[in-house]
This record gives C-alpha cells, structure tokens and sequence, in this order.
C-alpha cells in the first residue's frame, strides 16, 4: 500500500492544517448559489529588510542626502534616474515606476515609520514578531492570518480560503485554521515519481478504506480539493487586461494568485513572498541589487492589479518586511538592520494618493537609538484597520492578543 508520506513529501501541496470541516462539496454548491461577496487580501512579505527609504524616497528630508552620500535616491526633476515624486517630500524609488498610476488614480497608499515596537535587529525574531503580531513574545503558536480565519469561522469555507504560493505554510497562516501552501498550481496533487497517475488513484484508494472516519473524511476533502482546482484547468490561464508578470517566482506566484481569484474556488486570504532584501554590501540605489528587487516588485504588483481588474473593488494587497534599514549607508555601499519602515495597501476602498503616518525626521537626535527611522505607526495598527474596515471583522480582540485595537491609532487608509 501506497505509503502517506508520498503525499506529505513528494506532493506539491502541503496542507498544514487538516481540519476542514465536513461536506465541502455541500458547502462549495452553497457558496457558489447565494453567498455575498468575499473580501480578499493579498498579504507580501519583503524577507531580509527592505530599505524603506529606497523604496518611497524622502527626498524632502535633507538629512536623508547627507547620512547616503553614495546611495541616495536623486531628487525629482534632476534627471531619468531621479525619484518619482508623489506629494512634495516623498518619491518612488525609479524602478517603481509601474505602480506610479496607481499611486495617481487614488489607489495605493503608503504607510512609512512603521513597525515593530520591538527592537530587535534578528531577521528570524522580527519575522516571527510581525507574522504572529505578537512582538517580544515567542511562545505564540498560531500566526495572525490563522487567528482571523478562526475568528471569522465560514462553514461554506472551501480549502482554498487560505492559500500561500510558498514552498512551506509561513507563520502567519499556521494555526488550528485550514491553509493550504503550494507553490505551483499546475503540480497540484499527488506525486510518487514512477508511480505515475496511479499513485493518486491508489493513494485515494487506500485511505477510502481507513476506519477512522475523521481521518477519510479529511483525505477525501484533499482529493475533492484537487479535483476542483484541476477543474479550472489552470494550465490554460491567460492574464486579462495586458498584464505582463515577471517570469520570477515572485511574479509567478501573484499570477498564480489572479489565478485562484478568477477560478472562484473561495480565495479570501492569499500570501507570497520575495526574498533578497538584505543589502548590507553593494546596495545601489537605482541600479544594484536593491534595484533587482523593487523592479521585480514593482512589476510583479502591477500585473497583478490589472489582471484582477474589477475585482481589485474587494482585494486589498499589503507589503511588509520585518524592520528597515539604518539611516545612513555603511564603508560597504550598504546598509545595515534598521527599525522603521515601510508599508504599501493598494485596493479595495484604501484611500490612495496619499502617505499615512508621522513622519519622525532623519537627524540624529530624530532617529531611533540614533541610527534608525524611528517607529511612529505600530504595524498592529495597519493590520487592525484592515482586518476590521476591510475583512469586517467586529472584535479583533482575539486576533491580536496583548494590544489593544483602536480606530483612533489606525492610520486612515480606509473611509
């Protein structure tokens, strides 16, 4: 008999949480019969600390020139290379360039000096901080993304309602809640090398014969789960609207995202992530690695937005990165760990046009241990406003355990 491990180790699905509820073709028909519009989001995560201050430039800020005399970002209007302004202080970083209509047609908006009240400088602390949005406290065991499926408990759920396009489930979807990882569409399902086709079939085969009726019943919404993803023949898919994705794993996860959006399989939370954002030597600012990242970044996102099309009316995609980077540039072209950051929300009712958050100022006594952008929006607060104006949670209070979630700390992306 065929053993359970091909499916956990060769397949290209990983479901981390087994417990969908009982008669998912049940719900899937209801669902699709008379269920009210679903609210999406799109969460990406920036892994390594991206440099905020690349990415939407303070040009403004004179302090900013003189702490980056190597890697500043130029001011608007001082050539091809120079930032894309947006409202006077601020400006995109030039490779960002693709997100500049979005920016003028009020549809993304920026939240800078954001983060962590935490200070740690650990890429694995502060991602685990930000993913459980729980900072300084490690023994939390379920991501925030998990605590609002819970809290938002859907008997017609699909097992697609969580979906990350990522090799393993992250922290911020793991938890009690179903969420499936998979991070290729077109290889889901069984795998078992030689074994062929016949691997799924006796896979499926072995445990419709299991007594243990949680268990089949868990098996079977797997199966029915592959069957109904298969169904939209994915293979096939064509972006809508001329939208062109970078042909990286980035931008081939959002495409495969617009693709699950547009198959109406029950997408309501969906996670991607892109590495690469630890630029302590060699930075750059408008060519470099740094440059590599925000033009994969900023291509991947747009395509995604007009390849959604109407449908971005109840899709809100949101950036983050663990912390940024220290204000002034290091003897190695770089930077080093940071504290403030950075956010994008672009979608459904986010009042665009428009950078949200105090701004603290970059001289020496303004910054964070004098070294860093100082953190004047807790990124609790970013995540609370949409959770609750956005995916309509009432009481959050059991999303973010040991903070207090109020309208007044929001940062106003929504009316």
């Amino acid at each position: 008999m065929l053993s359970r491990r091909i499916f956990l180790k060769q397949g290209a699905c990983a479901c981390v949480s087994l417990g969908f509820a009982p008669s998912f073709l049940a719900r899937t028909a209801y669902a699709a019969g008379g269920a009210s519009r679903t609210k999406r989001l799109v969460a990406i995560f920036q892994r390594g600390a991206s440099d905020g201050l690349s990415v939407v430039v303070p040009f403004g800020e004179r302090e900013y020139y003189r702490a980056r005399p190597g890697i500043a970002v130029a001011r608007p209007r001082s050539g091809d290379d120079a930032a894309i302004d947006l409202d006077g202080f601020f400006g995109f970083n030039p490779r960002l360039a693709p997100l500049e209509p979005l920016w003028k047609a009020r549809q993304l908006a920026v939240v800078h000096a954001c983060g962590s009240p935490e200070s740690t400088r650990s890429h694995f602390d502060a991602q685990d901080y930000l993913e459980t949005a729980t900072p300084g406290v490690k023994r939390t065991s379920d991501g925030w993304l998990n605590r609002y499926l819970q809290a938002r408990r859907d008997e017609h759920a699909t097992p697609f309602r969580a979906v990350a396009l990522t090799p393993q489930l992250p922290r911020a979807l793991q938890g009690p809640a179903p969420a499936v990882a998979v991070s290729d569409l077109g290889r889901f399902g069984i795998r078992a090398g030689r074994a062929g086709a016949d691997a799924g079939a006796s896979f499926e085969s072995a445990y419709a014969a299991a007594r243990d009726r949680v268990l089949n019943g868990t098996a079977r919404e797997a199966f029915d789960a592959i069957r109904m993803l298969q169904a939209t023949d994915v293979s096939r898919y064509r972006p809508a609207h001329g939208a062109e994705y970078p042909r990286s794993p980035f931008g081939q996860a959002l495409r495969q995202i617009a693709q699950l959006t547009k198959a109406d399989v029950g997408l309501e939370i969906a996670f991607a992530e892109i590495g690469g954002w630890d630029t302590h030597i060699n930075q750059g600012s408008i060519r470099g690695q740094l440059a590599n990242r925000l033009d994969d970044f900023g291509r991947a996102i747009a395509a995604l937005v007009a390849d959604l099309g109407d449908l971005m009316e109840d899709t809100v995609v949101l950036t983050m990165s663990e912390f940024g980077r220290a204000v002034s540039e290091n003897g190695g072209g770089g930077t080093d760990h940071g504290h403030g950051n950075v956010m994008l929300a672009i979608g459904g009712g986010v009042r665009g046009g428009r950078v949200y958050g105090r701004w603290p100022g970059l001289a020496i006594e303004q910054r964070y241990e004098g070294r860093d952008l100082a953190v004047t929006t807790d990124f609790r607060d970013v995540f609370g406003e949409i959770v609750t104006r956005h995916l309509g949670v009432a009481d959050p209070a059991s999303i973010f355990p040991g903070y207090t979630i109020a309208p007044a700390q929001f940062p106003g992306l929504f009316a």
